[in-house]
């Protein structure tokens, strides 16, 4: 969530003091609003600025005896635009959508060279840079822990951010690595320890070499550290 799913389950309701009886100008509403926004990220723990859209002055709006909520609609609160409702729950209340423009800054990793297509990451090609991701729509990375075993699907420059498109299937096997081959004979399950002779993730095609034999052999990545012999 992930932290983005955390995020766009916002409430759907929320208590707001100051307003019940009255009839809020829509200097007020835009405040409650932007206040709302801050009180509830949509990316917890980011470095938040928020401000409203120009919106009608002159709101002919009743008081409202409750105590008026807010919500985000539909519980989306994604991208450099976000409105959040502020509904009157009397009888024939009222709703007004305020719009809000947004920045969102968290610390995200940037590469620090230019790499190739296939390079594992490692601490020495990224720095942490601050960036605002509510403009980010194809998402970013935030800790090395994300592209652990991870190599890259394209060629990137120096300073770029990385996003998860960014980055191939994780290598569940890596030449060099211990495996176990398993190679199946008219429903059979054989069995034998083996040496990875490439890098693959699971259902990619890989060399071994059989450990008692020698022979080196054709299969497919399975799981972490184990191959299926192709016939």
């Amino acid at each position: 969530m992930t932290r983005t799913a955390a995020a766009l389950a916002l409430a759907l309701a929320f208590a707001l003091p100051a307003v019940a009886g009255e009839a809020p100008s829509a200097a007020r509403l835009a405040a409650i609003a932007t206040q709302y926004l801050k009180d509830n990220p949509p990316v917890p723990g980011a470095r938040m600025e928020v401000a409203a859209e120009p919106m009608e002055t002159r709101l002919a709006l009743r008081p409202c005896s409750g105590t008026p909520t807010a919500a985000i609609p539909g519980g989306r609160a994604a991208g450099s635009r976000i409105t959040v409702a502020i509904t009157c729950p009397d009888d024939g209340g009222w709703t007004v959508r305020i719009p809000l423009r947004v920045k969102q800054f968290v610390s995200v990793l940037v590469t620090t060279r230019p790499l190739t297509r296939g390079d594992g990451l490692a601490a020495d090609d990224v720095h942490a840079e601050e960036r605002d991701v509510a403009s980010m729509g194809y998402g970013y990375i935030a800790n090395l822990a994300q592209i652990e075993g991870r190599a890259l699907a394209r060629p990137l420059r120096a300073g770029t951010v990385l996003a998860p498109g960014m980055l191939a299937g994780r290598q569940a096997v890596h030449s060099g690595d211990s495996v176990m081959i398993v190679a199946s004979i008219d429903g059979i399950s054989v069995r034998a320890e083996g040496v990875a002779l490439g890098n693959g993730d699971n259902g990619a095609r890989v060399m071994v070499r059989n450990a008692n034999s020698g022979k080196t052999l054709n299969a497919i990545v399975r799981s972490q550290g184990s191959v299926e012999v192709i016939q």
